[in-house]
């Protein structure tokens, strides 16, 4: 460890503080990486260059690991501590290993559940910036997505007030086009070396999109929660700023460039995705040469090309450290219950090489592997083509005492004393809930292994009756994580069980071919992962089916877009229901991202404040330049 082991354990950022870290050059150097590799930000992080994974392509893979979780309570259940848990269990036990998470979005840093480096001695460092700015990943993503939406609210603006000849004057002025350009007219089949070669009709189709206002789905971005800004009205002053139209905003880690700079395999490839993202059709006829409508993408604004420049820095991986001084990586950080909910593909290429075929690398999906996980193997694997050794499922006594009938758990207020006393019946009650994504995740065919988060209130018989039920579900081992406590050494308990579990044989496979359609995608996710009887399509989500697939988009993965909080639509209705239907309100593109998702009930893309936010305790120490207050 890198910081003295105290009890009782200290605040979490205490914890950050006293850390002794490694110079991020001598973090990278124990990996094989060189100066060349790196380009440093400070002196205890740096981004790696994407050229690394050509240096050691030749090398076998690391063992790869994804931790989840069952269905959390408000106050989550330990799975990013158990995630670096795991990984400073193995370094304890002289493993290599590498750690890749996503970055914390400010929104819920300032709000309700505080940062996301981990706690007490199974932390991310510098905990700081960690958990504020790191190197601006965020920020970028932000400027690209907003980049967007003001040239879409610009072209709205200016194709109705001017020519089809004044716009391919403005928009080609040295009469040469652009890349973008060339990427529109093979998109419409046009041969020509210039535009002033064009034809009147090709300048038609070229240069004006006749964007329907109505069909926009593309909102602006900011990472705090906002509630105010859900729902806004623009273009209210005169005709120069633009036209009126209701919009909103959306988290910043929400935007479709978020998940697909996580899902991207290089800067090809993300420019590629920056440009197939779709901003909303045509109006009807609108696109002369087809006489339908037709999708709207960045690239038919010619906007592409700068998001891209925008999000050049942002594709690197930023290298950190944890408490044991072993490597992590921290990229990307897409919401689990609106988008894939994992770090990025890059990173766990980078680290599987970096790490060889002695090491391992240990990741994490978002909330509950009803979404994190089912979304880390239908696409992110399917993206990657990477093929987990293990899944490591994070239970509480806390959470499945929830489950089975507990009284409800409310971030910001006192536990009720039943979860911090012994209560069989209770545990038992909710059981299921556990089984059942154990169950869920050995249809994907990994071993798993349970992980029991133990709180200092949880008993020994307590303990055994979830170890029985998790080795009757099918999990190759039950491990106690002690590690909040204890760091490595509370680790190695559950270090050793993954380890164990990587030598057992794989048999993956995903849950449905590419070839289903997006309703049996869709049936097929409910029925197998949440248990639904059967789905209900609202008349919306049955024309958003029918265009996506007319429009080719049917062999996409799917991004269920629910809440976290239960295997059904609704938050409030806990354990395994039995006997339900999924409501399905609408089905939205991704496609720059490369998925689409169907909306279960209700789901909301920008988190509101609670009463007391997180950010009444943070403040700094004008003295000492520290930070004090941050969880």
């Amino acid at each position: 460890m890198i910081v003295d082991v105290k009890s009782p354990v200290p605040s979490d950022i205490e914890i950050a503080q006293a850390a002794n870290m490694k110079p991020i050059r001598e973090v990278a150097e124990g990996v094989g990486l060189t100066e060349d590799d790196l380009e440093p930000c400070g002196w205890y992080k740096a981004k790696v260059h994407l050229d690394v994974l050509e240096k050691f392509k030749d090398r076998p893979n690391a063992k790869y690991i994804d931790v989840t979780a069952i269905t959390p309570t408000p106050l989550g259940e330990g799975k990013t501590v158990t995630t670096i848990g795991v990984s400073q269990g193995l370094a304890y036990l002289g493993k290599k290993v590498f750690t890749c998470i996503r970055q914390p979005s400010q929104g819920p840093t300032f709000g309700i559940k505080g940062g996301a480096a981990g706690g007490g001695y199974a932390q991310i460092v510098s905990m700081e910036d960690f958990n504020l700015h790191l190197t601006g990943d965020i920020h970028a993503v932000g400027a690209a997505h907003n980049l967007l939406a003001a040239a879409i609210d610009n072209r709205l603006a200016k194709e109705d007030r001017w020519s089809t000849s004044y716009l391919a004057k403005a928009l080609c002025p040295d009469d040469e086009y652009t890349p973008s350009m060339r990427k529109r007219l093979e998109k419409l089949g046009i041969e020509s070396e210039r535009p002033s070669d064009l034809s009147d009709e090709d300048k038609e189709r070229m240069f004006r999109l006749n964007i329907d206002p109505y069909s926009i789905q593309w909102r602006r971005v900011v990472d705090v929660s906002d509630a105010a800004l859900r729902s806004i009205i623009i273009g209210l002053g005169p005709r120069n700023d633009g036209p009126t139209r209701q919009t909103g905003y959306d988290i910043t880690v929400a935007s479709e460039i978020m998940a697909a700079l996580a899902l991207c395999s290089d800067l090809a490839d993300l420019r590629d995705r920056m440009g197939r993202i779709i901003i909303g059709t045509s109006k009807k006829g609108g696109l002369r040469h087809v006489g339908r409508i037709e999708p709207i993408t960045a690239e038919d604004l010619n906007v592409a090309g700068a998001m891209t420049v925008l999000l050049k820095e942002a594709i690197m991986p930023n290298l950190m450290q944890t408490l044991m001084g072993s490597p992590a990586f921290v990229h990307c950080g897409p919401f689990a219950n609106i988008a894939q909910g994992n770090s990025s593909v890059i990173a766990d290429k980078i680290a599987l090489k970096l790490m060889g075929p002695d090491g391992y690398v240990v990741t994490e999906s978002g909330f509950g592997a009803d979404c994190g996980m089912e979304k880390f193997f239908n696409i992110k694997c399917r993206v990657s083509g990477l093929v987990p050794n293990c899944v490591v499922i994070v239970a509480s006594v806390r959470a499945l005492k929830m489950h089975g009938g507990g009284p409800k758990v409310v971030a910001g207020k006192p536990l009720d004393k039943i979860y911090t006393q012994e209560n069989l019946e209770l545990l038992e009650k909710g059981l299921s809930n556990l089984t059942q994504h154990v169950e869920n995740a050995r249809k994907f065919g990994v071993p798993v292994v349970v992980a029991v988060n133990r709180f200092t209130s949880d008993t020994a018989a307590e303990i055994e009756v979830v170890k029985k039920a998790a080795m009757e579900a099918g999990a190759e081992a039950v491990a106690m994580s002690n590690v909040w406590a204890k760091g490595g050494e509370g680790g190695a308990e559950l270090a050793e069980a993954v380890i164990a579990a990587c030598e057992k044989p794989v048999d993956f496979k995903f849950l449905y071919p590419d070839e289903m359609s997006i309703k049996e995608k869709i049936e097929t996710v409910v029925r197998e992962i949440y248990r639904a009887d059967g789905v209900d399509y609202t008349a919306e989500a049955e024309a958003r089916i029918k265009l996506f697939t007319d429009m080719g988009l049917s062999h996409l993965p799917l991004c269920m877009a629910k809440t976290h909080l239960s295997f059904t639509h609704d938050p409030a209705i806990k354990g395994t229901p039995r006997g339900w239907r999924m409501p399905i309100t609408d089905v939205r593109a991704s496609v720059g991202a490369g998925f689409l998702f169907p909306l279960c009930g209700t789901m909301r893309t920008m988190p509101g404040l609670p009463t007391r936010p997180v950010f009444t305790d943070i403040d700094i120490d004008l003295e000492t330049g520290k930070v004090v207050g941050l969880s």
